[in-house]
């Protein structure tokens, strides 16, 4: 918060999280925050986006079924580039992952809405999901051998006692790096059209042209990298189901 000749900017008020429904229980609380209407938004617009695209199955696809089957083609490729054949069973959570993300960036461009994926909780949570799942995939597939992606193969014995630590770290530092990457990309871009929006009010019809075109601008930036995020997080998460399933380094 900042105060300078009377303009007042709060550009981290539009993260703060609202309990609409008060809940807790053995300690823990369960309340249904405007995050958690956010959330319920999102999934509601993708099954209503895809449910609606789909219904017809025309040979010539409209405008609606052409998105929802560029966006099936597109994770599907991304699926058999990165993770082979193999990928396939895992397409459905690799899609799912990819819309909610996509979704959630995109209706929190929506003035007045919420951004969930600005929070690190959220985005924590989908990223310790695309890691654990990542990890059983591994273990069932490969057992003790899946141990061996840390120990990378062709490297002289002596140097094995400083990678395979360095290996384990970046291993399970994944969720952090990949839930971080997501959360500080929307933080920061909806935080700095928040400033440049109080700027706009602050100077007024004279000087306010500058930050609202910068506003332009950047707001058209930030629907780019609404889906570069969600891109970002699809890819990654193929690239770690690659690793388990073929143990490549």
């Amino acid at each position: 918060m900042a105060e300078g000749q009377g303009l007042h900017i709060d550009p981290m008020g539009q993260f703060q999280i609202k309990r609409f429904v008060e809940l807790e229980a053995f300690g823990v609380d369960y309340s249904f925050t405007n995050s958690s209407l956010f959330m319920l938004i999102v999934i509601a617009a993708i099954t209503v986006f895809l449910t609606f695209s789909m219904r017809g199955r025309a040979m010539v696809p409209g405008r609606l079924q052409s998105v929802a089957e560029l966006s099936y083609e597109f994770i599907a490729n991304m699926l058999k580039e990165n993770v082979g054949s193999e990928g396939r069973k895992y397409f459905p959570f690799i899609f799912s992952v990819f819309m909610f993300v996509l979704f959630a960036n995109l209706i929190g461009m929506i003035p007045y809405s919420f951004t969930v994926t600005s929070h690190i909780v959220v985005t924590f949570a989908l990223a310790l999901t695309v890691f654990i799942l990542v990890t059983i995939v591994g273990i069932v597939r490969h057992g003790f051998k899946f141990l061996t992606l840390f120990a990378p193969s062709g490297v002289p014995i002596f140097l094995m006692p400083i990678l395979v630590p360095i290996e384990v770290i970046s291993y399970f530092v994944r969720p952090i790096s990949l839930s971080v990457r997501l959360f500080a990309n929307m933080l920061a871009g909806h935080a700095l059209l928040k400033v440049f929006g109080a700027f706009v009010v602050g100077l007024g019809w004279l000087g306010g042209w500058l930050p609202l075109a910068f506003i332009v601008g950047l707001t058209g930036l930030e629907f780019l990298v609404a889906f570069l995020q969600a891109y970002v997080f699809a890819i990654l998460s193929c690239l770690y189901l690659n690793d388990a399933i073929h143990l490549h380094h």
